[in-house]
This record gives C-alpha cells, structure tokens and sequence, in this order.
C-alpha cells in the first residue's frame, strides 16, 4: 500500500553546548534514515515500555468509537494504530508525517496486520505547522515524540488548536525536559551509554547524538502547558511518567 493523499476538506494553505539539526529539511532527511530500523530501535532502548506510554497518550486523548482522528507525526504508525482501535470500522483516522520512508513503513504495516479497524486509517505526507485540513475537522489528535523536532512549536500548537473540534483534546508524548537535576543527569546517561552505542550497531550514532541537543532546547512541562493556552486552549497540563524521563502534554480546547 502507497501512502494516501486524502481528498478532506483543505484549506488554502543549557547542559553543554552541541550542533542542532536547525531546518526542516534536515530533520526530514534525519528520520528518513532511521526509518527501517526505527521500530526495532524503540523496543531495544525503551525495554519495550515506549508501548505502555503510548497506550496511556491514547487515552489521554479521549478517542472513541466514530471519531475523526489525527496523529501528527506518525512515525512507523504504533499511535496511529492505537487510535484505530479506538475509532473503530465507523471512526476515520490520519496519520500524517513528512517521512515519506516512515510512511511506507506504516502503510506496509497497515496491509501486513490487516486487521478490519485499520481499514479505517489513511497516510498523508505533510507538515505539522501548515495542515491541509478544515477548521474543527478532529474530535481527538495525538502527536508522539513529533513536537520536540517541530522547527515552530507555537504554529504548530496553533494548527492543533485550530482542527480540533471545541471540547476536543490533544494528547502530545515526547521526552520530558526535566527541572530535576538527577533526572536530567540519569536521561543524559542513558543517551550517552545506551541509546548512542545501541544506535552505533545500527551505524546511526551521529543520528541518535541528535537526541541530546533535541531534548536541550525542548520545553520544560510548565513551558509546554503555557505554550497550549497561548494558542488558545482552555486547560493544559503536562503529566511526567515513565520516572519523569517522559512526558505527556494533555490539552483541551
């Protein structure tokens, strides 16, 4: 299966001192080659408990059967997958990325599961800051580890807001930028003695290196709750999990 465009209503268009992946482009390229082992990568590093924090973005998210979903930044598609479930055969379900090797993988995934709910998720090649959907069109949006690497947050926090039905929320999981010294020194340590020569088997060092200087200039969970009502929603609060190196962003409009 090829990815999907859709034919939906559009509209008119620190710790220390380190390198950053600056352009869109370039994030583009990043995760364009992590793509074929990416999935493999997440288990291995995670111990498989990036599954459990995804389940719980899910269901901070307030899908439901007959829904209109988004997850933004989809990846290899396991938030996607989830909020299909969710949906059920009635909902409708997006899964947007501007990976288009990421895409495929998710697509090929769609097709290989095969389960009937699927059937319900469609794949489109885009932008997080720029959605090329109507206004109020989502009644639950997920994002899973995609805002960290967003050049604009706030335009993208606003895109959120603005496809999401009132009372809708959006469910945002990513590393969390810790204010707690020992968690950030513990986050660094895994990175530096366990992602990075994990990833070097993988001959994808200098790509998982990148981690460090994404989560540096991140947002602290009090950053990212003010960053939600200042696009417009009405609650916002930031959740830490998985022993605070993790973070999830629950916002309602």
């Amino acid at each position: 299966m090829s990815c999907l465009q859709l034919s939906v209503p559009l509209l008119a268009a620190s710790r220390s001192k380190r390198t950053a992946v600056r352009c869109a482009s370039d994030r583009q390229e990043l995760f364009n080659r992590i793509a074929p082992v990416y999935d493999n990568l997440n288990d291995l590093l995670s111990f498989g408990q990036h599954r459990i924090w995804k389940r719980m973005a899910v269901s901070w998210s307030g899908a439901k059967p007959g829904d209109s979903l988004l997850d933004l930044c989809c990846g290899s598609g396991d938030l996607t997958f989830l909020m299909s479930e969710k949906a059920g055969e009635r909902g409708k379900v997006i899964g947007l990325d501007f990976s288009k090797e990421q895409l495929s993988i998710a697509s090929s995934r769609q097709y290989l599961l095969s389960k009937a709910c699927y059937n319900n998720i469609e794949w489109v090649e885009g932008d997080a800051v720029d959605l090329p959907f109507s206004n109020g069109y989502f009644d639950a949006i997920t994002m899973g580890y995609g805002l960290r690497n967003v050049v604009d947050k706030r335009r993208a926090m606003q895109e959120m807001f603005r496809v999401l039905k009132p009372g809708s929320r959006v469910s945002i999981l990513d590393f969390n930028k810790s204010v707690q010294p020992l968690t950030a020194f513990v986050q660094e340590w895994m990175i530096d003695n366990v992602v990075v020569p994990t990833a070097t088997v993988y001959g994808l060092a200098k790509e998982y290196q990148y981690l460090k200087t994404s989560i540096d200039t991140f947002l602290t969970g009090k950053e990212l709750e003010k960053l939600a009502l200042d696009a417009g929603f009405s609650y916002a609060r930031h959740y830490e999990i998985g022993g605070g190196l993790m973070g999830n962003l629950v916002a309602t409009r």
